[in-house]
């Protein structure tokens, strides 16, 4: 089974903020906020999940999301935001990160879809969505979330900007163990971490959670989510993770645990 992802980027970003003048950064947060939360807004209604890459660029998984619904989001964006402008970039693959050379590929090679300047996909894409005997639920996605165990006890000993140094070593091993996986992290907030891991398997991801534990000297829980959606499967993942917490609080220690909704 096969993943899509969509890669997002503002169009022009650099110069647009500098029209700003000097007294732009705290204009360049707010917009910032408002922008992520409208288009991730956007995305989720149609049970797809958006993640920052960069402030400028957001990466979607987007499985099941058309053609003419990645043009119907350009143009509400577009509406929302007169002077702004998007450009996305849709790729499938087995694993996240061939999923994501896809779209950087489409757009590279201005494999526009019709109707648009800014949309860019593979003519196998805008095939298979143009065929109605390849159904969108034929992909599958598979997010791990992850988060760090007892941190409360560390905010105890630490200064909240420590803790925030600490967690962004974490962050680091995290990215550096699951792209050698072909798999993509993403950093929440708080103490929490998302990774697409299509392709990894339960063994692996215990395997890994394991090596991190023992170089950074820190428990992890991992709950692991399949679904047909990025949404599902996301929501698959914290299901999992809250089901760690509640073994734990029986006695049970069950640091990894996976659920697939079908």
């Amino acid at each position: 089974m096969t993943i899509q992802i969509t890669i997002i980027k503002i169009e022009g970003y650099g110069p647009w903020t500098l029209k700003l003048g000097s007294d732009r950064e705290a204009q360049l947060q707010i917009f910032q906020a408002s922008f992520y939360s409208d288009l991730q807004n956007l995305f989720t209604k149609r049970n797809c999940i958006l993640y920052f890459n960069r402030f400028d660029e957001l990466i979607a998984i987007s499985n099941g999301l058309s053609i003419n619904d990645h043009l119907f989001i350009e143009q509400e964006i577009n509406d929302m935001y007169k002077g702004i402008e998007i450009s996305m970039a849709i790729g499938t693959g087995e694993t996240p990160l061939d999923a994501n050379f896809a779209a950087h590929n489409s757009r590279k090679n201005n494999r526009l879809v019709n109707k648009s300047k800014l949309v860019y996909a593979s003519e196998q894409i805008q095939l298979m969505y143009n065929n109605s005997a390849k159904s969108p639920m034929d992909m599958f996605a598979q997010v791990l979330h992850i988060d760090i165990d007892n941190s409360t006890k560390a905010s105890n000993m630490l200064s909240p900007y420590e803790i925030t140094a600490k967690i962004m070593e974490m962050f680091s091993k995290i990215i550096e163990m699951f792209i050698e996986q072909k798999s993509m992290t993403f950093f929440l907030g708080g103490d929490n971490f998302m990774v697409i891991s299509n392709t990894v398997s339960k063994e692996k991801v215990s395997e890994i959670i394991n090596k991190i534990q023992d170089s950074q000297n820190i428990k992890l829980n991992c709950g692991i989510g399949r679904a047909a959606t990025g949404r599902k499967a996301v929501q698959a993942a914290t299901e999992a993770l809250d089901t760690i917490r509640s073994l734990r609080d029986k006695g049970i220690l069950q640091p990894v645990y996976e659920i697939e909704w079908h």
